[in-house]
């Protein structure tokens, strides 16, 4: 897609960071907005500053994407108001348990990929059928930096983000020749709310979140205007790209063990007891 202008843009984790970023960039290039944000307020606040960039049609609801149902019923009504979708940015995600895997519980990993993951496949989803219908489409599905290679604390959250990896990369494959785009975001180090509650998430967000939202969002755009699938982009996110590809698993982990090793506690390996 070459423009947007009067496009409908369909973006979910709109309340805060990288899916307000994309909000604001789109509104700016007159598109019509379709929000989603699972928290009520930080929509709200998004809705808000889209309205300064001046008139325009914009449908918003406050939901989990995780729910299947909900994102189905979004779709429809996203239709109903402003017509069928031409972009969907399954942006929305939570950053996980933020403990080794044996300290934490099923329902940590459960709830992590229904988020990250399901969000992201029911998305794809519910408005797929729209972009094909317009004969013109765009779907850019956002995993991370963590998609590429696996770290300590993460595992839920790496699990995710290597899902949203695979399956946009076998969509991209089945849609090829059709006229819908597919584009995958690895964003590095961006900041965002995303560390928030999480155990060393202060200290993580201080050393690694530097890279403003609003850069991201139009990079993303620029690339999916000029058809670029993989999209890599943030603090130190080529490093760890160059790192995914061009090095030995044994030597990665060393090095990721030594870089992260302060931000989590190694494992005194007698003492591990299961998280139901």
């Amino acid at each position: 897609m070459k423009h947007f202008q009067d496009k409908t843009v369909v973006i979910t984790g709109a309340g805060s960071g990288i899916g307000r970023a994309h909000a604001l960039e789109f509104a700016r290039l007159g598109a019509r907005l379709a929000l989603n944000d699972f928290d009520p307020k930080g929509l709200q606040e998004t809705l808000d500053l889209v309205a300064e960039t001046g008139p325009r049609q914009v449908h918003s609801e406050a939901f989990d994407v995780g729910e299947r149902d909900a994102m189905f019923g979004f779709a429809e009504r996203v239709q109903a108001r402003l017509g069928k979708a031409h972009v969907i940015i399954n942006n929305a995600g939570i950053g996980g348990g933020g403990a080794p895997v044996w300290a934490m519980g099923d329902a940590d990993y459960e709830r992590t990929m229904q988020v990250n993951f399901f969000g992201v496949l029911y998305g794809t989803r519910a408005f797929l059928p729209q972009l094909l219908e317009n004969g013109e489409g765009a779907i850019v599905n956002i995993s991370s930096v963590f998609g590429l290679v696996g770290t300590p604390n993460s595992s839920d959250y790496c699990a995710a983000k290597f899902a949203v990896r695979g399956f946009t990369e076998s969509l991209m494959v089945e849609l090829q020749g059709s006229p819908v785009s597919v584009h995958l975001v690895h964003p590095g180090g961006v900041r965002t709310n995303i560390a928030n509650g999480v155990d060393g998430g202060a200290d993580f967000a201080q050393r690694y979140l530097k890279t403003d939202p609003a850069d991201v969002a139009r990079h993303v755009i620029r690339c999916v205007a000029a058809g670029k699938q993989r999209i890599v982009y943030g603090h130190q996110s080529s490093r760890i790209w160059l790192a995914s590809w061009a090095m030995s698993l044994e030597r990665r982990n060393r090095l990721l063990y030594r870089e992260m090793k302060g931000l989590f506690k190694p494992a005194h390996y007698a003492g591990i007891r299961r998280t139901p």
